[in-house]
């Protein structure tokens, strides 16, 4: 059982997603982290124990080895992809309560900004790490992130801005939420984004990569059933 939770682990850090998909070339032929996913359910290995033991180490792993310079983005984004079918079976043990959500996680690119590449990127390794994520998608309005607001309470925002023309956008998409909710905690991320900027326009945290905003996360954990 041990060696089915490295195996995922090792199939999602390499970004091997299923037996079909000829990457990596080392590894062509071979079962990847849906299918070793699915066998490991099966043999009775607790849904969580491969969240926590499996999924989450290895995205760490690929998060810390980004923030490096180690991995690039397609790399991660095949990492991401491995993962996120490994969580489609993992999936209905979330909706049942056997497996406790860490929090929920909003996210949206800011209005005026069509780029969803990072903003997905980070969608699924933050969905990798146990929390939900609902993905608003791009040139997201400050009414809509104030209605994602009112409908998940306990959320933690994020916006995305990958052009210096749309940071007015976040501005005031930043503004208008903290208004209407003073105390909840936004985090922004983009390539044009400074931790200064974050802070002159009201957000609690400027995510530079991933692992910053997991570990983020992780510290204001509300445990949802």
């Amino acid at each position: 059982m041990e060696n089915l939770l490295e195996q995922i682990a090792l199939c999602i850090q390499r970004g091997k997603i299923d037996a079909v998909t000829a990457y990596p070339p080392d590894m062509k032929g071979m079962k990847g982290a849906g299918e070793l996913t699915l066998d490991a359910l099966n043999s009775g290995i607790d849904a969580n124990r491969i969240l926590s033991e499996a999924l989450i180490p290895a995205m760490s792993i690929v998060g810390d080895l980004f923030r490096e310079n180690k991995l690039f983005v397609p790399q991660v984004l095949m990492s991401a992809k491995a993962m996120s079918t490994a969580m489609v079976h993992l999936k209905p043990y979330f909706n049942s309560g056997e497996i406790a959500k860490r929090g929920t996680f909003v996210i949206g690119t800011v209005s005026g900004d069509l780029h969803d590449i990072g903003k997905n990127l980070v969608a699924m390794m933050v969905e990798g790490n146990g929390w939900s994520v609902i993905d608003l998608g791009v040139d997201v309005k400050s009414e809509k992130f104030i209605e994602a607001a009112q409908m998940y309470p306990d959320a933690i925002i994020g916006m995305s801005a990958l052009l210096t023309t749309t940071m007015e956008s976040m501005k005031k998409s930043v503004g208008d939420l903290k208004n209407n909710y003073p105390k909840r905690k936004i985090v922004v991320g983009g390539a044009p984004l400074s931790h200064k900027f974050a802070t002159e326009i009201g957000a609690d945290l400027f995510a530079p990569d991933p692992t910053s905003l997991i570990q983020y996360l992780n510290t204001n954990i509300i445990i949802q059933s």
